[in-house]
C-alpha cells in the first residue's frame, strides 16, 4: 500500500515538472517571435589606394661633430689670458689663450745672436779661404793650408745652419705662447683659469672645439638591411634618373621633433660586420646650416630605399590587431564582413599604411565602425560622404 502511494506522488511531481517545462518553452518561443530582427550596423568603407610608395626603414643613432679637436698647451708657463667667450663660434687662427712668453722671447733673442755670430764666422772663413787659395797660386802656402781653410769654411756653413735651426725652434716655442684655434667651430669653456701653470711634464688640455657645420650622424643596421640597401642601390643605378637622385638619402629627426625635417646622405658604410651584434655601422652627413644639431644628440633616422610600384595602401585606422596578428575587415558579397590578415609595411603620408600582402587593392575596407562589425555578419557599407549626410539628418531630426 505504501509503495503505491509513493509511486503516485512521484508521478504527480513529474507531471508538474513537465507542465512547467512546456510553459517555459512556449514563453521563450513567444519572446523569440516578438524580438525584432538584428539591424545591419552602418560602417564607413573605402577602397585601398594603389600607387608607388617609398620603401624606407627607421633607425636610431647619435650625432657627432664633423671635426673635433682638443686645444692643448704646447709650451710650459703660466696661463695669462683667456681671449674668447665660452660656447661661442670661432674661426681657424683666432686667438684663444696667451701664455707667459718672457722666457721664450729671451731664448729667441739668444738664437738670433747665435745666428749672427755664425754668419760672421762664416764670412771670416770664406775671406780666409780666398786669401789662402790666392797665395797657393804662387806657392806661398801649402796645399794643406788650403784644405784647412776650406774645412773651416765648411764648418762655418754648418754652424750657420745649426744656429738657424735653433732659431726656428725658439721662434716656434714663442709662437706657442699664443694659443690659436686649429679649426673653425664652436668652442666650449676654458678648462684652466689664468694664473695656473700649464704644459709642465705633459700637454695641458685648455678647451675643445667642435665643428658642427656640417655634422655626422652614426647608426647601426642589421647586415641583411645593408645588403638589401646595396642591392637597391645597384638596381637604382640601372633604373630611372629620378631614382638615382635618392641614392643614399636619409632624413633625421630629433627627440622633440615630429617627422624627419633634416636631410642628409649616407657617405660611409663600414667594411665589416660586428660579430657581437650582427650589425654594420653607417654614417650620414648633414649640412646642418641652421645648426639645429650638435654632437651627442639622440636622433631618429629614416633611410629611403627603392620605390615600390603598385603598392596597396589603406588608412592606418582600418588595421586591427588580435592574437593572429594584423588584420583588416572587408565587406564581401551580400555585405558580409570578412576578416583578412595582412602583412604590414611602412607607414606612408596622409595616415596611410603600406600592405605588403593580404590585399589586392579591389576590396572594400571598413575604415570606421570596426567595433560594430563582426566577421560573418552583415553591415551597411557607406562612404564617408554618405555617413556624414546620415549623421546630419539624424542631428536635424533630433531637434
Amino acid at each position: 500500500m505504501m509503495r503505491q502511494l509513493f509511486d503516485m506522488g512521484t508521478l504527480r511531481r513529474a507531471g508538474l515538472a513537465v507542465t512547467l517545462l512546456v510553459l517555459l518553452l512556449g514563453l521563450a518561443s513567444c519572446a523569440q517571435e516578438a524580438a525584432p530582427a538584428r539591424q545591419a550596423p552602418p560602417v564607413t568603407v573605402a577602397k585601398p589606394v594603389v600607387g608607388t610608395v617609398a620603401n624606407y626603414m627607421i633607425f636610431t643613432g647619435s650625432s657627432r661633430a664633423y671635426e673635433t679637436t682638443d686645444v692643448v698647451a704646447r709650451v710650459a708657463g703660466a696661463l695669462e689670458t683667456v681671449e674668447f667667450e665660452v660656447s661661442s663660434p670661432v674661426q681657424m687662427g683666432d686667438l684663444l689663450f696667451t701664455i707667459e712668453d718672457e722666457r721664450y722671447l729671451a731664448a729667441r733673442n739668444v738664437a738670433q745672436a747665435a745666428v749672427a755670430s755664425a754668419k760672421a764666422d762664416l764670412l771670416r772663413s770664406e775671406t780666409e779661404l780666398r786669401r789662402v787659395e790666392k797665395a797657393s797660386e804662387s806657392r806661398a802656402v801649402s796645399e794643406m793650408d788650403v784644405d784647412r781653410a776650406r774645412a773651416d769654411r765648411d764648418m762655418a756653413i754648418a754652424a750657420v745652419a745649426s744656429a738657424e735651426a735653433h732659431l726656428s725652434d725658439a721662434e716656434l716655442d714663442l709662437s706657442y705662447t699664443q694659443v690659436v684655434a686649429p679649426i673653425s667651430g664652436f668652442v666650449g669653456r676654458n678648462l684652466v683659469d689664468p694664473g695656473n701653470l700649464v704644459g709642465q711634464g705633459e700637454s695641458t688640455k685648455l678647451t675643445r672645439i667642435n665643428r658642427v657645420t656640417p655634422i655626422y650622424v652614426y647608426f647601426h643596421a642589421p647586415e641583411s638591411v645593408v645588403l638589401k640597401f646595396l642591392d637597391d642601390r645597384r638596381a637604382i643605378m640601372d633604373g630611372e634618373e629620378h631614382e638615382k637622385e635618392n641614392i643614399g638619402k636619409i632624413a633625421v629627426g630629433l627627440a622633440n621633433e615630429d617627422g624627419f625635417p633634416h636631410e642628409g646622405v649616407v657617405d660611409f658604410i663600414d667594411n665589416q660586420v660586428d660579430p657581437n651584434t650582427g650589425t654594420i655601422e653607417l654614417r650620414a652627413k648633414l649640412e646642418n646650416v641652421d645648426q639645429a644639431l650638435f654632437p651627442g644628440l639622440f636622433v631618429r633616422i629614416k633611410a629611403t630605399g627603392r620605390s615600390i610600384p603598385d603598392a596597396v595602401m589603406v588608412p592606418a585606422v582600418s588595421v586591427g590587431t588580435d592574437l593572429g596578428g594584423k588584420f583588416v575587415l572587408v565587406v564581401g558579397e551580400e555585405n558580409i564582413v570578412q576578416q583578412v590578415y595582412v602583412d604590414m609595411g611602412d607607414p606612408q603620408e596622409d595616415g596611410l599604411v603600406h600592405i605588403k600582402s593580404g590585399l589586392t587593392g579591389d576590396e572594400t575596407v571598413i575604415v570606421n565602425g570596426l567595433m560594430y562589425a563582426r566577421p560573418g555578419l552583415p553591415v551597411t557599407p557607406l562612404t564617408a560622404e554618405q555617413m556624414a549626410a546620415m549623421k546630419q539628418q539624424a542631428a536635424q531630426a533630433s531637434k
